[in-house]
């Protein structure tokens, strides 16, 4: 299982995963980007957090509600 921190946002290559970063870092939600931008729009996860302009993030308390969720 994959530490996330109690509080703050977590990027979508936190969430996904990014094989090539140094070091690698594991999928938290194995899918990739497509279903996970569908996903979004039908509501399966949660929206993303508007940081800046280019910028999105999910908030850590919503990827532990999915989770939740998925192994119930």
């Amino acid at each position: 299982m994959v530490h996330l921190p109690s509080e703050g946002f977590l990027r979508l290559k936190d969430i996904l995963g990014d094989s090539k970063s140094t070091p690698p870092i594991p999928a938290i939600i194995p899918v990739c980007k497509t279903t996970w931008y569908e996903g979004i729009k039908t509501g399966r996860y949660p929206k993303p957090i508007r940081l800046s302009q280019r910028s999105s993030a999910w908030r850590v308390e919503d990827i532990r509600q999915l989770i939740d969720e998925v192994t119930a």
